[in-house]
Formats: structure tokens, sequence, C-alpha cells
């Protein structure tokens, strides 16, 4: 099959494409429903350059997983690399996505090519001799010691630890004539990202979700084109546009940046917030569950942000298994769509569970303030990274309602950081009464 050939193939609607295929030799159409480089758009392939880190910036169902597989694999069949991380955001990540995924590593290989998959070694082996290992972000010290001359990096603006785990793999991409990695991410302004941007070595992709329709499920495309287009959610993770601050939000990324820690002192007060969701529904807005505590030096630390669409029995193990992990003091939830029912919930897991509720007679806008002037006083630290909460957090003004979800992250870490930190006597209370009595 020639050049020309092949291109024409390439443009035929998929039902004349498997007709024509069936026309050819076994092993030319076998071997040619393998050849990426063939069937990838442009925007898909590695750019061409001298380049030490290839970003793909690009919007949900662009095919970023699939391009971070194949360009392992092709990688491992030239020969150029032996020993390759696979870093994703968590272990069940790694697995799930770059390895069993529908665009894994699995999937995308030939038979007579696919790797052996040992998921207690957390490693793949190839046909060559080449070894892959997976790894999770959330363990960056993992990272510390092995050597590679590749990498693939999955979701790295979701990495809680990103830029340790990012300075751990670096530091290990040391083997071969040409380490390189490949990062592919949807974007979000965090500041590993944004210094990626500036790295003369870093070659960057952009892409947007409509450029793979013709893959995804026509339900999908409209409904989400729907939802969010034109929003700035919309505008992230369809069309990946790396965003700056909102005007007029509460937060600035630069305000969480600056007293971001990775480790925690000893905390005196521990507490596992909900606001819980009034549907568990597909379309429902989130349960927020957020753990956060209160250390010796009146610092708060936000420890998790466990939130995510769940039956009502299923947010509540969620939030008691938190509450018993952090030797948490008690749960707090807010009863305004729940009522009773969302006591007698955490009760049918744990009888005994200390519990608070709380009701929101305020607007969000009134119970935020008081918590975002903690971080401007720098006295909320977030332990590591909390990718979907903080873009909650500087994108809320406390404004008219938009077709973005409700902040349901945002409120239960306000429920958790105002029990702690916001509380009649706890100091903080009586200074921000004093500055709203003068305003």
């Amino acid at each position: 099959m020639d050049a020309a050939e092949a291109a024409g193939l390439a443009d035929l609607p998929p039902h004349e494409r498997d007709r024509r295929l069936a026309a050819y030799s076994e092993d030319d159409a076998f071997e040619q429903c393998y050849r990426w480089r063939f069937w990838a758009r442009p925007s898909q392939l590695p750019p061409e350059g001298d380049w030490r880190v290839w970003l793909l910036l690009a919007g949900r169902g662009f095919g970023k997983t699939r391009s971070g597989a194949e360009w392992v694999r092709e990688q491992i069949e030239r020969g150029t690399a032996g020993r390759i991380a696979l870093v994703a955001p968590t272990a069940a990540d790694a697995r799930d996505v770059m390895v069993e995924g529908e665009s894994g590593l699995l999937a995308i290989a030939p038979n007579d090519r696919r790797p052996r998959y040992e998921p207690s070694k957390r490693r793949l082996t190839w046909f060559n001799g080449a070894i892959a290992t997976l790894f999770s972000a959330d363990e960056p010290e993992r990272l510390r010691g092995p050597q590679f001359d590749a990498a693939w990096c999955d979701e790295l603006a979701a990495w809680r630890y990103g830029q340790d785990a990012w300075d751990m793999l670096m530091m290990g991409l040391r083997l071969g004539e040409n380490p390189r990695v490949v990062a592919t991410t949807t974007p979000r302004p965090v500041r590993l990202i944004r210094a990626l941007l500036k790295t003369a070595d870093c070659a960057v992709t952009r892409g947007s979700t409509r450029e793979n329709a013709d893959n995804l499920a026509p339900s999908f495309m409209s409904a989400i084109l729907a939802q969010y287009e034109g929003t700035r959610l919309g505008r992230q993770e369809i069309e990946a546009e790396l965003l700056d601050d909102v005007p007029g939000a509460l937060w600035t990324r630069d305000t969480i940046e600056r007293a971001r820690v990775s480790a925690v002192p000893t905390l005196r007060r521990v507490v596992v917030a909900i606001d819980p969701a009034a549907s568990a529904s597909e379309s429902a807005d989130e349960t927020g569950i957020v753990v956060a505590g209160v250390g010796e030096n009146g610092h708060a630390y936000v420890l998790d942000d466990l939130s995510g669409r769940f039956h009502p029995q299923g947010w509540a193990a969620r939030a008691i298994a938190a509450f018993q992990s952090r030797q948490a003091d008690r749960i707090v939830a807010e009863t305004n769509n729940g009522g009773e029912m969302v006591e007698a919930t955490l009760r049918t897991v744990d009888s005994a569970v200390p519990y608070k509720p709380v009701h929101a007679s305020r607007g969000k806008i009134m119970r935020a303030e008081p918590v975002a002037a903690l971080y401007e006083q720098g006295r909320v630290h977030h332990v590591g990274a909390f990718p979907a909460l903080e873009d909650q957090m500087c994108a809320f003004t406390g404004g008219a309602p938009s077709p973005r979800p409700s902040p349901d992250r945002l409120d239960a870490l306000v429920w958790a950081l105002t029990e702690l930190m916001v509380e009649r006597g706890s100091g903080l209370f009586e200074y921000y009464r004093q500055l709203m009595a003068e305003r």
C-alpha cells in the first residue's frame, strides 16, 4: 500500500474503509490497522525538533491518552527506549487509564507485540525486553532512584504533588542519548504547567475536543456543548484554554500557591465537612467532602478533597472512612438539602460518629468571605494540590448563578474552615466581626 493509497483510505467513511481493507492481504490489512502515524491527526503526533518535553494540552475526548500510549509504543518498537516511567495522578489512574483503558497500552498493541502486564510489580514488559513501570504522582518518593530513558505523564495538571513528582522524575530521566517525556493533560493554570510553557526545550501542542468529534458519541458532543459551550469551564475542558484568574473572585491561584505545603505539623483538631447533593443522578451536583485540620500554630491545613457523585450510602461511607483514617474530631454536614436524613444516613454507617449539623442561613458569599480572609493572611495551607477544588475557589465571585456546576467542594471547604477557624471564640471570629463593624 503506497502513501497515496493510504491517504485516500483515511478519507473514506468507516464502513467503506473497512470494505477496502478487506480486499488487502491479511498481513497488509492487519499491519495498516496498527500504523498510528497513518491514522492519527497531525495534532496527535509528536512535533519535530529537539525537544525534551512534549506538553499536549487538549480538551476532554481529544485523544490525549491514545497519543501518549502510541508514543510509548513507537519508542519501544523503534528500540529508542528501554526503561519507561508511566506516571498518573494515582496508582488507579495509571492502571485503569494508561494500561488497561480503551486507549491504553494493552489495547493499542497488536497481539504479537502486546506487553506482558504484571500488576503486582506495577510493570509492563515488551517482546524486546523494554520495561515500563507504573508510578503514582501521589508518591513522589517512589520516583527517587529509578532511571529512565523515556516517560509518559498523564493528566499532569491534576497531580496532587505535581512539582515534587515532576522534579523526582526529571532527575531520573538520564538514560540513553536523548531521554524525553510526553505529558498529556487537560490544562489548568497550576504553577507546574505555567513553568513548562516558559521552558525552552518544551514543545507544546494544543487541541480541542471538537477535533475528535467523529470518534465520540454524538449524544456526548451535543450534551457537553449545550451545557458548557461558552462557559469558563467549557473553555478549559473543551477548548483547552489556559485561563487566568476570574476578575472579582475571592481566591487567586497565587494566594493558594504561596501557602501550599507538602507536610503537615501536629494537628490539634481535624474535621470532615460534607455538603450533600440533593440527588444521586448522573446530572446531579457533587457531594462535597473536605477534610481539614488546625495546627498548634493556629494555621489550618486542607488535607483531602474526597468529593464526587455518590449515592447517600456512598458519601456517608466515604466521609466516615476519612473520619477514621484521619482521627478526626467530628463530621460537620450542611442540612439544607437533607435535614435529619443527613444524620440518619451517617448513623447507618457508624451510629456513634460525632456529628454537627450546620444550616446555611446566609448566602454563599457571606459564608465564604471570612474563609477567604484566612487565605489572604496566609493562615490556610493546602497539603498538595486539589485541582477541582481550587478551580471552584478561583472561579467563585458570589455573583449571579452561571451554567457551571454548583461549587459543592468549595461549600464543604468553607464549612470545614468555619468550624475550625471562624466559629465564635476562635479569635478570627472576633477579628472579622470588628472588621465588618468598621465597614
